[in-house]
């Protein structure tokens, strides 16, 4: 299936996946995918992610993590930077997620990072999605 907006299904998917509680979200893999569930890992809101070698496409297997007594990590996942509506920032003018307390995924000439990254590098780019 072609889907317009690959980011947006990844985000939706895992949002769902979250709510439901379910262990592990499946998709279509991409690179840009890949990149984004990398930073996400790093910043501790997933417990991990695979890419699974497959034809016709690779699929993209992430593993979710909760807390105690199932509790869970990701709060909320916002896709910020649409298709229709690119959303640029220089590293001066970064938001800052409930105040610092969740991440922006930022997209910048030195790879996929989470804002704070980006701000240490003095790189701003284009606002993937916000994550808290």
């Amino acid at each position: 299936m072609n889907v317009t907006d690959p980011i947006a299904d990844m985000l939706t998917r895992i949002r769902n996946a979250n709510t439901a509680g379910k262990d592990e979200v499946s998709m279509p893999s991409r690179k840009v995918l890949v990149e984004i569930a990398r930073v996400i890992c790093e910043e501790g809101y997933i417990e991990g992610y695979e890419v699974e070698e497959a034809q016709p496409q690779n699929t993209l297997n992430i593993r979710l993590k909760y807390g105690e007594k199932h509790a869970r990590t990701i709060r909320g996942i916002r896709r910020i930077s649409k298709p229709g509506l690119r959303i640029y920032r220089s590293a001066k003018d970064l938001p800052r997620v409930l105040g610092g307390m969740g991440t922006a995924v930022v997209s910048t000439s030195k790879g996929m990072m989470c804002d704070r990254d980006a701000r240490k590098l003095g790189v701003g780019g284009e606002i993937i999605a916000y994550i808290w």
